[in-house]
């Protein structure tokens, strides 16, 4: 059992905290008793949600966010006394997990398909109004809710079976989703952005542009899609913890 966050990090209000388990238990209930999360010294009013995970050496994987995104500049504390206690039948968790820490600013973009622009607040004030080039009608972009999930000075980009072959190292990349959605500079693609989507699902900004929103993006933030085309992003494609309604997020996931 391990923890994606760090003592100390400091995370977009989008964050979920994410605990890793090499295996699957069979029943979750004691650990989501026994388990806390308080933000500013009051309970957060979260829920534990268990999916299968992507990460190397795990089973599942169990999400915890509260109803509407963490409160920004705030503290959080996540404790997990749990060693010991019952995963179901002939299982044990093997170790207790506490984590500290805290939110920055609500940085939320939003990002509109139909006007290709990409608009950035801060704390509630708009920092950024980008043009950009989403995802063509055969490759449409996720709509929904994303989560920052890293950043990548140079990230190489390479094309999927069956697509034109492309292998790129693309600088200023912000990724969105394990399939390979990012916001990144397309400097060969400048002719189309603001104006028409023809990217491979990605968002595509100018190079100045990108370099800007890089430099000012945190794990963590929230970015909104709408009006792509494409189905809303899956809550296992990354953190898409928030494109879960409520009711199916307290429900519990595959727990």
């Amino acid at each position: 059992m391990s923890l994606l966050e760090s003592d100390g990090g400091v995370y977009g209000v989008g964050m979920p905290i994410i605990a890793w388990f090499t295996r699957a238990p069979a029943d979750a209930a004691a650990f989501e008793k026994a388990a806390t999360v308080r933000v500013n010294g009051a309970p957060a009013g979260g829920a534990w949600y268990w999916e299968k995970s992507a990460h190397q050496g795990a089973a599942v994987e169990a999400h915890d966010r509260p109803q509407h995104y963490w409160p920004a500049h705030a503290k959080i504390r996540m404790t997990a006394p749990v060693k010991g206690l019952s995963a179901g039948k002939g299982l044990a968790y093997d170790d207790s997990m506490t984590l500290s820490l805290s939110t920055g600013a609500a940085n939320i973009a939003t990002v509109d398909g139909h006007s290709e622009r990409m608009t950035v607040t801060s704390d509630g004030k708009k920092v950024f109004s980008f043009p950009v080039s989403l995802g063509a009608a055969d490759h449409p972009t996720y709509g929904g809710t994303k989560v920052v999930m890293e950043k990548d000075r140079v990230q190489e980009m390479k094309s999927s079976p069956g697509e034109p072959y492309y292998d790129l190292k693309v600088p200023w990349s912000v990724r969105l989703t394990n399939s390979g959605e990012f916001v990144h500079s397309a400097s060969w693609n400048g002719g189309n952005i603001g104006i028409r989507s023809t990217s491979h699902g990605r968002t595509n900004l100018n190079v100045a542009a990108t370099q800007q929103y890089f430099r000012f993006a945190r794990i963590g933030d929230v970015f909104t899609y709408t009006n792509t085309g494409g189905p809303t992003m899956p809550s296992w494609d990354g953190y898409g913890d928030w494109n879960v309604p409520w009711s199916a997020w307290q429900a519990g996931g595959i727990l």
